[in-house]
Parts: structure tokens; C-alpha cells; sequence
């Protein structure tokens, strides 16, 4: 029987561990194509976090802060946890710089976030390979969540619309909502490249092209979305969401004290009603 090598990254492994098996990885490589496309776009976005959360080092408005003296005033505010992902992404970027200039017989780079980054991207196929490179996937992604979360702290609420529409893409898109500012502009994002992006208003023409000819979510995926988010994202009032909800009996389900509606059953009722304000 055919030996078939699956994806040590950590997407995958999160695939394994809720009973979905993991994708397979091209000869000779470790990651398979999703995983290794996250893995760039992290390392692409970790010199900008790591420059966000330099921003509310001094106390700035993000994050959890903390009183300290020492080097700074006294009763100056100072953002301990920005202090720590900053230290961490210098620390992890540097410690694998390390073992590929080890491992290659190749200079390291400058210790500096952005330098480690973009060595590590340069020598992205040689890590791909490597047999630690689970490990690597699991720490950028950490890191990139760590630093999201203090960089942008405020609430929101992602919700899976389907693979990227950019051709050739392997992304998936994720439309990011905030429920504590309802009138930001929702928006729908790649995974992978960051540069692949809508306004939510382009909802339902990216739900058409990303489900043609696919099957829907596999069971237990199913998304959820809150009758404010229905609203802002088709751009119809929430007096016909919540008329539409009860005619057509969603599919709901409480928790928090708010009602949620299944996405796949709105974009069915709503389809066409995109702006139309009915």
C-alpha cells in the first residue's frame, strides 16, 4: 500500500485533533500547500505586530497595562505583556534563524525582528522539509495571536465564508466582524495573503463564487451569525432579519443571551437582497 504523508503543520494538527484528517504534503516536503501558506503570511506579519505592539509599550490604548517603576517614571504605565510577545518573537525568530544558519553553513541575519523574518521566509522551501517544522508552524502562530490580540484587542467575531476567490489561491476567506462598533465596515480576508481582501458588502457575491459547484460545510461547522451581523453584512434592515428569521424558521441557537442564525439557511433567504434594503 502507497505510504501517504500528511501535514505536520499546525492547521492540520488542529484538523487531527477534531477528528478531520490532515492534508496531504507534496514529495519530499513536510507542510502541505494551506499550511505553508499560512506559515508565510505569518512571518510576513509578525515585523508589522511586532512594531504595533511597540506602540503600546509606553501604555498606549491597547492591551492589558500594568504599573511599573525602574527605568521608566515612576507610576508610568508600562504594557507588560507587549513587552513579553515582543521579547518572545525576537527569541523564537532568532533561535530557528540560528539552526538554518547552522544547518545551511549560511551567515545569520541581523537580530532584529524584521531581518529574522525575512531570512526565515528566504529559506521557507528548505524549513518546509525539515522534520521540525511543526514546531515552527505552532510558535509563529502563536505568536501571531498573542500579538493580534494586543495589537487590536478589541472583540470580534470571525466568521468562515469559504476558499479565497483569487485564482490559484488556497487561502480561506474570513469575514471579521466587531460587535462593540457596529458601524465599522465589516470585511472579508484571505488566510493566506493578507492582499486578498473585500468590503463585506461583497457578502454574497463571494458566498456564490466561493460554494459554485462545492459542497457545503462539513457537519458541525456550521456558521453562525447574530441578526446585527445578518444586517450589516447584506445591508437590510433588522426588522426584516428578524421577520425573515421567523418566517423562514432559521435554524438558531442561544448563547450569552443573543440568538444566532445559520449563515447557510440567511444566504439562501437573503440571496439577491444585498443592498437592497428589503
Amino acid at each position: 500500500m502507497e505510504k501517504v504523508d500528511l501535514c505536520v503543520g499546525a492547521g492540520c494538527r488542529s484538523r487531527g485533533g477534531n477528528g478531520t484528517a490532515g492534508r496531504r504534503t507534496p514529495a519530499g516536503g513536510r507542510l502541505c500547500a494551506v499550511c505553508h501558506d499560512r506559515l508565510a503570511a505569518d512571518l510576513r506579519r509578525i515585523p508589522r505586530l511586532y512594531d504595533a505592539c511597540g506602540r503600546v509599550l509606553g501604555g498606549g490604548r491597547t492591551g492589558p497595562r500594568e504599573r511599573t517603576s525602574g527605568g521608566h517614571l515612576p507610576g508610568m504605565p508600562f504594557n507588560t505583556a507587549a513587552f513579553e510577545v515582543r521579547s518572545a518573537m525576537l527569541g523564537v525568530l532568532g533561535s530557528w534563524a540560528s539552526l538554518v544558519a547552522e544547518e545551511r553553513g549560511t551567515a545569520p541575519p541581523r537580530r532584529a525582528v524584521p531581518d529574522l523574518a525575512a531570512f526565515l521566509t528566504r529559506h521557507l522551501g528548505w524549513l518546509s522539509a525539515h522534520c521540525a517544522v511543526g514546531d515552527l508552524t505552532e510558535e509563529v502562530a502563536r505568536l501571531v495571536r498573542r500579538a493580534g490580540r494586543l495589537a487590536d484587542p478589541d472583540p470580534v467575531r470571525r466568521v468562515r465564508v469559504g476558499r479565497c476567490a483569487e485564482p490559484d489561491c488556497r487561502g480561506t476567506l474570513v469575514a471579521t466582524l466587531r460587535p462593540e462598533a457596529p458601524e465599522a465596515r465589516a470585511e472579508i480576508r484571505c488566510d493566506a495573503h493578507p492582499d486578498h481582501r473585500w468590503a463585506g458588502s461583497e457578502w454574497t457575491r463571494l458566498g456564490r463564487h466561493v460554494r459554485r459547484g462545492r459542497p457545503g460545510p462539513p457537519a458541525g461547522r456550521t456558521a453562525w451569525l447574530t441578526a446585527d451581523e445578518i444586517s450589516r453584512l447584506w445591508g437590510v434592515p433588522s426588522g426584516s432579519v428578524y421577520r425573515l428569521a421567523s418566517e423562514r424558521r432559521w435554524s438558531r441557537h442561544r448563547r450569552g443571551g443573543r440568538t444566532y442564525y445559520d449563515e447557510a439557511e440567511v444566504r439562501e433567504a437573503l440571496r439577491g437582497r444585498a443592498g437592497s434594503g428589503r
